[in-house]
């Protein structure tokens, strides 16, 4: 069902103006042209109108697809950029207006994506300036590759490889070519270029409804830049998957859309279509180059890697691969003010991976650890079965945990706290000298540092290296011992984490439990007992979590009526393990179950 798309603007026909207003307020290097709503022209402020003494390099196109072209206007890249309404060609005056307010006598070079509305007002734009006197050439670029070769005059769509020659035009020109060697340049780099962009959703025009096109589980494949319609629809698919298709699409043999085959040299662009998160365009560029050099035989020069050409709010991605030389790659490197050009990606590539040595855990060497007694003692079992059974509750736990988060943090307890059991459970088998009760803990304690991330990974190692600290400074470990532990513990994390009860943390399960534990051991009471009594504190305290106004951690954010709709995930599951822990020993000792 269609639906009122959402967008962060005023009225939907001043997109465009507020946008450039916003644009050179931002970056005091741009001003625009005087002409608001008809003429909308970015250009360099440092150029003055007849008086510029290299190649102008102007393009445009309409708008929607920030920060093309806009925002590669700068030294070093584009003199000018010309926008239509969205998705609309400029009209013509406003390219002449650009053109005269940038173009000097060295002239000018217009490069144009390829859409019919694009070519003919740059064309009749650029003919009205020759008839003016001023010096033109064009430069068209059509680097789609995901549509069968055109049998009729329409050609290749422009897509994001038109941003790669903007870079070699400006460079060229920047460098005081003359126009016909910057036009050359710039043509020869719109000639092995290509592009084929994937789409996850429709974008949404401003002011109109979201089209529901593609389902939920459904991807596009070569759809264009504007909405329109693809190669085919096919089933979300793992983006490695798609990766492949696409550069297979590319660099087919059949289409031949580039003079690139193996042992040849590119350079690679991951471009954003609006709405894809960087970690997603990431997660595709350490594919592609891989999958460039070992499969294809492509060695890769550069990668650029961020969201370059969009299509308004469309979700997806493009990916770019233009055959490089020597003259490209110092285009392509040439320093440039332009604000929305990728920095920090010119120059060779190092070798990606850089080994690191991990030192190993303080506690035990690995030979030491292998060397250790098969046959467990006394002690050895009933602290295997502890943790055994603490580590499995957290396990089951893991879809509660995360719900309770996802409604006073980010969500992610559960699959955090799961993280660290697994591998807890895995480590035991092999590392953990479980006759040792202080070398054991520490092992938990580098096992969770290696697994565990976030403020809970953090934590956690903090409470059992505090343990490990406790325990090892006595010979035999008693129930007393383990208590002075958790009462360490939770100091620890109390200093280091600055919470303590009532905050809405981990605390208030552990803070309880250590408090009744060091009283019924200091009464006599039988250690078990006293066990399953502080593991009862620690449930009750995690419970009473509902009622806390949260001073630490992400709930700290979030709205008091909210926090009482769950519990703190982090104390339920403190409070979960720790229960789990006092059965298994009293099942262990007592071999029976409450």
């Amino acid at each position: 069902m269609a639906f009122q798309g959402k967008k962060l603007i005023n009225n939907p026909d001043d997109v465009v103006t507020e946008f450039i207003e916003g644009l050179v307020e931002t970056y005091p290097g741009l001003q625009y042209l005087d002409g608001f709503p008809q003429i909308k022209v970015v250009l360099r402020a440092d150029v003055e109108r007849g008086a510029y003494d290299k190649v102008a390099v102007i393009s445009g196109g309409g708008s929607g697809h920030e920060p093309a072209h806009a925002g590669f206007v700068g030294p070093g890249m584009l003199t000018a950029a010309v926008s239509g309404d969205v998705f609309a060609s400029p009209p013509v005056d406003s390219i002449l207006a650009a053109i005269r307010a940038v173009t000097g006598p060295m002239g000018c070079l217009l490069i144009v994506k390829n859409y019919t509305g694009d070519r003919l007002n740059f064309g009749l734009a650029a003919e009205q300036a020759k008839s003016e006197g001023y010096k033109m050439e064009m430069v068209i670029v059509g680097d789609d590759c995901a549509l069968p070769p055109p049998r009729g005059i329409a050609g290749r769509r422009g897509l994001a490889g038109t941003v790669l020659v903007h870079k070699v035009a400006g460079a060229a020109a920047d460098a005081g070519l003359s126009l016909a060697d910057v036009a050359a340049e710039a043509k020869h780099a719109s000639e092995v270029v290509g592009t084929m962009g994937v789409a996850l959703s429709v974008c949404t025009l401003p002011g109109q409804v979201t089209s529901d096109r593609l389902g939920p589980k459904q991807m596009e494949l070569g759809l264009g830049i504007h909405g329109e319609p693809g190669v085919a629809v096919v089933e979300l698919q793992p983006v490695d998957v798609v990766v492949e298709h696409v550069l297979k699409q590319i660099l087919s043999q059949e289409t031949q859309y580039l003079p690139i085959t193996r042992g040849s040299n590119a350079v690679l662009l991951i471009n954003g279509l609006g709405a894809t998160p960087i970690m997603e365009l990431m997660i595709a560029a350490r594919k592609a180059v891989p999958e460039l050099q070992l499969e294809y035989g492509i060695a890769v020069d550069r990668v650029y890697t961020g969201t370059l050409m969009t299509s308004l709010d469309m979700a997806g991605l493009s990916i770019t691969i233009m055959k490089s030389d020597e003259n490209i790659l110092k285009r392509l490197d040439a320093p440039t003010k332009a604000p929305a050009w990728p920095v920090g990606s010119e120059g060779n590539r190092p070798p990606a991976k850089f080994p690191v040595p991990v030192p190993p855990s303080p506690s035990m060497k690995d030979d030491e650890i292998l060397a250790q007694p098969q046959e467990l003692s006394k002690q050895g079992c009933i602290l295997e079965a502890a943790i055994e059974a603490s580590a499995t509750e957290i396990i089951n736990l893991k879809d509660s945990l995360n719900e309770w988060d996802s409604k006073v943090g980010d969500g992610d307890c559960g699959t955090t706290m799961y993280r660290g059991a697994t591998a807890i459970l895995e480590d035991m088998k092999k590392r953990y000298p479980m006759n040792d009760a202080a070398g054991t803990i520490n092992e938990i304690g580098a096992t969770i540092r290696r697994v565990m991330g976030g403020t809970s990974g953090i934590l956690y190692d903090i409470l059992f290296k505090a343990a490990y600290a406790s325990l090892k400074q006595s010979r035999t470990v008693t129930a007393n011992e383990w208590a002075d532990a958790l009462e360490a513990s939770v100091a620890a994390v109390s200093k280091y984490g600055g919470a303590s009860v009532g905050y809405r943390t981990l605390l208030d399960a552990l803070i309880p439990a250590s408090t009744v534990m060091k009283q019924r051991l200091k009464a006599g009471e039988d250690p078990v007992t006293a066990f399953i009594a502080s593991s009862e504190a620690a449930s009750a305290g995690a419970e009473s979590t509902k009622q806390m106004l949260a001073k630490a951690g992400r709930s700290s954010y979030i709205a008091p009526d909210l926090l009482a709709s769950a519990p703190d995930p982090g104390a339920m599951a403190a409070a979960a393990w720790y229960r789990a822990a006092a059965l298994a020993v009293k099942n262990k000792l007592h071999g029976s179950k409450s």
